[in-house]
């Protein structure tokens, strides 16, 4: 049986892990070991609410369905790593951590400090640098504090002094490179001689900043880095940095999760050594990037790619916001997952993903209840309304979450690699999907924007559907009585319109008949009026079931109703009026209640004339319900309404 591992990661798109992901993917290969990936990109957009429903794709994983874990600690919180390595441990399975030691669980560390000690004895020793500045990561990062210790020990062994106002904290980005530098350029002791970087990203974006302000490396300044990805050896300088074998970590944490597996039991902590490079960003060495010709095919096969990549991104994004209803929806991301080339996919939705309202437990009142949807973990029931597999789309299902996926240890004879992605709007969990075998998550930048359209079009089909929800009950309370649950004055007005005209135009007989409840006022003045509310309530239910053959009953206003039958005979108006009458003496005889329920009825049956209207047979039908009660004087109602 192959074996099937779990990887928890967050940023995949950068090249710290996609260099330990490569070497994760290169054992797995060799050794035919699936991998399901649960990745998220938090920590990007600055937007704690969206980093909660990106994080939220690490409660998925029910790890005792995996043979073992390989978690990138240090690309999330600590916090985090904690709360995941508890749930590791309760499942009972071997577990491997990167770069951050967790209790009980395998330990793969780089000695970062010995490379950063060496590359800032090297600025000392050999460029007679005195003043430095400090550009850190995380504060609750492992590597990021073994780096800056490393750092400040040298410079105490030298007797150098290191002001707080020195050190940037920034979170391993970009553009805390970029803000580091506005920050030392505001701050007012001296500019230093060099600035010692956390990570390469920060050191190359610090560079640029630097150049900015007509500040040139390494001629005014000199910069170092660390962990010597692919751009700091293409980068102009090239960068002074640290080359950790970030490959053979992920490679021996796959081979440890296998070599457990088997029941072996290496040695729990492996430490692996980093190595300084001295390059141009410190004024030593010459690039050790490609050479030129190799380095332009490539720069411009990334442009192309990108471009590629753009124009495919774009026609998602324009296809799925057009779609008005669920399946324009689907039908419109088959397109979008055929172009990716890979070989499975499946949307997975929590069975709430696009719920609106919660209805009152005695029923529909008018009344939208308070939004509640899932933010932390997913519904227990999952729906997959998109299954690709084998060449070809299939059957929605459904499946408990606890399982995870239903085809998560499908045998096959090919390695899998399974991508699990967060699908939300902000901290609202909708679901996830499932990519399998591409390798569009780690090589395309575009990934993370891609994963994004596919959320935000979903949350713009909810809202459209919400919203169509929201005017169907705006309509109801329109076209419905609030109290019986029938048609209400303009409701019957419109389902009837169109039958009354083609009755005039084929001059066919129409059937209006008047119903008045009896007794209503006693009810009320004995019993109260929630006793005559149900009393209205019983007779509309009673009309409303004795439409059998097409009928539209109406409440037209306090104890009053109406019929409407189209293409109508006296022998039906009989029927239905013996319907009535029987299933009134049914629930008198049933009810338990004080009091009888009764109605007074009166019909017209004609053929409308042109230019008639419903409304002028109604007032012939009350003439005749009156002549039942012996009474001469029309409705009040229609004295009012008609």
């Amino acid at each position: 049986m192959k074996y099937t591992i779990a990887v928890i990661a967050s940023g995949v798109d950068e090249e710290y892990q996609q260099s330990i992901l490569s070497g994760i993917h290169r054992y797995a290969a060799q050794h035919h070991v699936n991998i399901a990936h649960f990745i998220a990109f938090g920590g990007m957009l600055n937007n704690p609410k969206y980093d909660m429903g990106e994080y939220n794709i690490f409660q998925l994983p029910n790890f005792s369905l995996f043979d073992g874990v390989i978690l990138l600690s240090n690309t999330f919180s600590s916090d985090l790593a904690d709360e995941i390595s508890k749930r590791i441990r309760d499942a009972g399975v071997p577990a491997v951590s990167i770069d951050k030691e967790l209790d009980d669980m395998y330990y793969i560390g780089i000695h970062n400090d010995s490379a950063m000690e060496q590359i800032t004895r090297h600025f000392i020793v050999n460029h007679n640098v005195r003043r430095f500045n400090y550009i850190s990561g995380p504060d609750d990062n492992t590597e990021s504090i073994a780096r800056l210790s490393a750092f400040r020990r040298v410079l105490e062994e030298y007797d150098i002094p290191l002001e707080p106002e020195r050190i940037y904290h920034g979170t391993f980005r970009a553009k805390d490179g970029r803000r580091a530098v506005e920050s030392f350029l505001k701050s007012e002791l001296e500019f230093p001689e060099a600035i010692v970087c956390g990570n390469d990203a920060m050191a190359m974006a610090a560079i640029l900043a630097l150049e900015t302000h007509g500040i040139h490396c390494p001629d005014d300044i000199l910069v170092s880095g660390f962990d010597n990805i692919y751009n700091a050896k293409n980068f102009s300088p090239a960068l002074s940095t640290v080359e950790r074998p970030l490959m053979q970590s992920g490679a021996l944490a796959c081979e440890l999760i296998c070599r457990h597996c088997s029941g072996e039991y290496p040695p729990r902590v492996q430490e692996l050594n980093a190595v300084p490079i001295y390059s141009e960003s410190c004024g030593c060495g010459c690039s050790s990037g490609e050479e030129i010709p190799i380095f332009k095919k490539r720069n411009y096969q990334t442009i192309e790619k990108t471009n590629r990549e753009i124009a495919r991104l774009n026609q998602m994004t324009c296809s799925l916001v057009e779609c008005d209803t669920f399946d324009e929806y689907l039908d419109a991301l088959r397109m979008t997952v055929l172009n990716t080339g890979c070989e499975e996919f499946y949307l997975c939705l929590n069975d709430n993903w696009y719920n609106k309202q919660i209805p009152h437990e005695a029923g529909y009142t008018g009344e939208l209840q308070p939004e509640e949807y899932t933010v932390k973990g997913y519904s227990k029931r999952m729906i997959m309304p998109m299954i690709y597999f084998d060449g070809e789309f299939h059957p929605t299902e459904s499946f408990s979450s606890d399982k995870v996926l239903p085809r998560l240890r499908y045998e096959t004879d090919n390695m899998r690699n399974m991508y699990f992605v967060p699908l939300h709007f902000r901290e609202r969990c909708l679901g996830y999907f499932v990519i399998v075998n591409t390798d569009l998550p780690i090589r395309s930048s575009l990934f993370h924007t891609w994963s994004i359209n596919i959320s935000n079009s979903l949350e713009n089909l909810r809202k459209l559907l919400c919203l169509d929800e929201v005017v169907k009950e705006l309509d109801k309370l329109y076209a419905i009585d609030s109290l019986t649950g029938i048609y209400n004055r303009n409701g019957f007005k419109r389902s009837s319109n169109e039958e009354f005209k083609r009755c005039i135009e084929e001059q066919k007989p129409v059937m209006i008949m008047f119903a008045d409840m009896d007794g209503l006022k006693s009810i009320n003045d004995n019993y109260g009026h929630k006793a005559g509310d149900h009393a209205i309530r019983s007779i509309a239910s009673i009309l409303q079931e004795c439409c059998l053959d097409g009928e539209i009953a109406c409440r037209f206003g306090g104890d009053e109703f109406f019929i409407f039958g189209a293409e109508y005979s006296s022998e039906k108006a009989i029927a239905i009026r013996k319907r009535i009458q029987d299933s009134i003496d049914i629930c008198n005889r049933n009810s338990g209640r004080p009091y009888q329920l009764s109605v007074s009825i009166g019909a017209c049956i004609t053929v409308p004339a042109p230019g008639s209207t419903v409304f002028q047979l109604i007032t012939i039908a009350d003439n005749r319900m009156y002549e039942e009660k012996n009474k001469k004087n029309p409705s009040k109602y229609l004295k009012q309404n008609l």
